[in-house]
């Protein structure tokens, strides 16, 4: 219900392609942001700051609700929206939390066409 609420309100304009990278990425962003776990993936967002950090959300009980990955202005510019439900560390379990991840597009002539994920400001 939630999924195909965002898709009727934010029409598709990326690339299949595009969207699946971005909605595979997105998700691991946000799994990483929230549970702690996997954040060395993304240097360049989560700085390491050499101290152990306690997860904000607990991974059993943490779900993407939907998600959408859209142009944001260029077109060398995405955003990944989420709508996730997670168990905070005190246990007080929340739906329809919502998540921005921000990606620009690289061109590599070794790489091709990669998403670059933003740091958040």
């Amino acid at each position: 219900m939630i999924q195909r609420s965002l898709e009727a309100a934010w029409p598709a304009d990326l690339a299949p392609s595009d969207a699946r990278v971005l909605l595979d990425a997105g998700r691991a962003l946000l799994w990483a942001d929230t549970t702690g776990l996997g954040r060395a993936q993304w240097p360049t967002v989560f700085a390491a700051s050499g101290q152990a950090l306690a997860p904000a959300f607990s991974a059993a009980r943490w779900r993407v609700q939907a998600a959408v990955a859209r142009r944001e202005g260029a077109a060398d510019r995405a955003v990944v929206h989420l709508v996730w439900a997670g168990a905070d560390r005190g246990g007080a379990y929340a739906e329809g939390r919502i998540a921005d991840w921000y990606f620009v597009r690289s061109l590599s002539k070794e790489e091709g066409s990669l998403w670059i994920p933003q740091p958040r400001t």
